[in-house]
């Protein structure tokens, strides 16, 4: 799936304070922990979003999007694709702006849920390697 332009993806990154990771993981082998982790290094505030709870990058994991309690700009999701679409319209519900589904979690119909919700949709693209693309944090 193509990513968004440009000037719209710095506007995201600009806009962004808070992001609810669905699928956040505590094993910092995994990608649904490095790009968190990331992201928190360059001042984003990181809400795990995992039901298995406890604490995730110094965060308390949440179970689910709805009992995350403090404004979400984006969700960013590490989930599988079939999961997709309930977390679209979760993302909705609490007023996130930008449901972002990362590599292997995209699928047209949580794209299609969330755009008829009017979030912004990244889909198939990691939010690291992208805020890196644009030039805002470190190459590599």
């Amino acid at each position: 799936m193509d990513l968004p332009p440009r000037e719209r993806l710095l506007e995201i990154f600009a806009a962004t304070r808070t992001i609810a990771v669905v699928g956040a993981s505590a094993d910092p082998e995994k990608d649904a922990h490095t790009v968190p982790r990331y992201l928190q290094e360059h001042g984003y505030r990181i809400i795990p979003v995992n039901p298995r709870g406890g604490t995730i990058l110094g965060e308390e994991a949440r179970p689910s999007l709805s009992a995350v309690d403090v404004p979400v700009d984006v969700v960013d999701v590490f989930r599988p694709p079939d999961e997709g679409p309930a977390i679209a319209r979760a993302a909705a519900a609490i007023g996130a702006l930008v449901l972002w589904l990362q590599p292997g979690a995209e699928s047209d119909e949580a794209v299609a849920a969330a755009e008829d919700a009017g979030l912004t949709v990244v889909a198939g693209h990691c939010m690291r390697a992208t805020h890196r693309l644009l030039g805002l944090g470190p190459a590599g």
